[in-house]
């Protein structure tokens, strides 16, 4: 039911439309039959695993990959086998020391209101760093309260968390290798070039068999999955290669012993393999890993307004020229959107407990994606940075534009 305020009605309200769009959005379902090939939590207790970061971050950065070695495939005792045996036996030996296990605590409260700890997810990471950074999924290590990392000799460290990119499913740990102990790191290759039919490999911990090897091909490529009703990872490799619970982020590798995806979901109508995977491309990665060492996540553009998903009974109601899109209710006064030509409501209306308005610019794209919920909202602007300056589609009383619009810092945008 839409109701029509006056202007002196509306400075009644006090919750006003800053979080209208995640409310409507949560009405976005997630993509069935997806799971994750780890088991799954809620968000991780950073107050107790929080990395003190005792390292300048580019002296921390300048150590990643630096203990890489290349993969020698054509060794002499592996003469009788044949050319594809020799690549998988090779890459296993030389880079399976890289992969790790990775096993979190969770805390529970029993009757008494008492903490009580309890096995929480499992599953694999890549050594990115002969310094002791783990590169994994977040969802391995969500909601952990303890993180344990094993290595391939068997020596178990705690872990803590740098800093985790959940629209990515990206996390980073570390732990304190001692003196003396030299780390088998995975080396990063790059996702730019890969070709459906090329030979991949999977090392992880699948159902806890530690340091399991599985290979495939690359199935498809650019595959969108939507992981939350917030994020849609777009680009991921998907592959063959079989990836159960367990595997998830661990390396998926390719016949030169490069990393080139992080294993993360599976399609499965069951939970086990079926032989449908998918991987984030090492090229989100290597985007996004530099500042979550650095500063723990990934800061993100995001359009200086008040946007409201477009709805059925909007629609009606407004007599809108579109069916879906994002209508800007609010622009901050001189802020970047405003500046830059968006124009915001003018009529309030009441929704719910909140009050938006009715008049303003309808964004249909950013950068050329769609932009139909939000969640294709959240991921045209995930490669974005506080700044940046993004091509925004929009319908303004009944007629299509395009404006170039600086983005202002998300986190500020949302929390207003």
């Amino acid at each position: 039911m839409i109701k029509l305020y006056s202007r002196g009605e509306v400075l009644f309200f006090s919750v006003l439309s800053a979080a209208i769009a995640l409310a409507i959005a949560a009405g976005v379902s997630f993509l069935p039959r997806f799971f994750s090939s780890g088991s799954d939590g809620g968000d991780v207790n950073t107050a107790v695993v929080q990395d003190p970061r005792t390292h300048a971050t580019l002296e921390v950065l300048s150590s990643l990959q630096r203990a890489s070695l290349p993969v020698q495939v054509n060794m002499p005792e592996l003469a009788a086998f044949t050319e594809s045996e020799r690549t998988n036996i090779a890459i296993y030996e030389q880079l399976n020391a890289g992969v790790v296990n990775i096993t979190t605590e969770t805390v529970a409260i029993n009757w008494f209101l008492e903490p009580v700890p309890q096995a929480g997810s499992s599953g694999s990471g890549s050594i990115i760093s002969d310094q002791g950074y783990v590169l994994t999924n977040y969802h391995v290590i969500r909601n952990a309260n303890r993180i344990d990392i094993t290595l391939a000799s068997g020596e178990q460290f705690e872990g803590r968390v740098i800093g985790t990119d959940p629209e990515n499913d990206l996390a980073v740990l570390r732990f304190d290798p001692p003196p003396g102990l030299n780390l088998r790191v995975i080396p990063f290759g790059s996702s730019a070039n890969l070709r459906v039919g090329q030979k991949v490999l999977a090392i992880g911990n699948p159902f806890a068999l530690e340091r399991t090897l599985t290979v495939g091909i690359v199935s498809g490529l650019g595959r969108p999955i939507q992981t939350s009703p917030r994020h849609i990872i777009r680009n991921m490799i998907q592959t063959d290669a079989s990836i159960n619970p367990g595997n998830s982020g661990g390396p998926l590798l390719n016949a030169q012993g490069q990393m080139i995806g992080i294993n993360t979901v599976i399609y499965s109508p069951t939970g086990g393999s079926v032989g449908i995977g998918f991987a984030v491309p090492v090229d989100t990665a290597r985007r996004v890993v530099a500042e979550i060492i650095a500063h723990g996540s990934v800061r993100r553009g995001w359009i200086d307004a008040t946007v409201v998903q477009i709805f059925p009974a909007l629609v009606r109601h407004a007599n809108l020229p579109v069916n879906s899109g994002f209508m800007v209710s609010r622009t901050r006064r001189n802020g970047l959107a405003e500046r830059a030509g968006i124009r915001q409501g003018t009529q309030p209306v009441q929704h719910g407990r909140s009050v938006i308005y009715l008049g303003g610019d309808i964004i249909t794209a950013v950068n050329g994606i769609q932009t139909n919920n939000l969640a294709d909202l959240y991921s045209a602007l995930e490669n974005s940075r506080p700044g940046d300056i993004v091509r925004v589609d929009i319908v303004r009383a009944g007629q299509a534009l395009s404006l170039n619009i600086p983005l202002a810092d998300r986190e500020e945008v949302l929390s207003r």
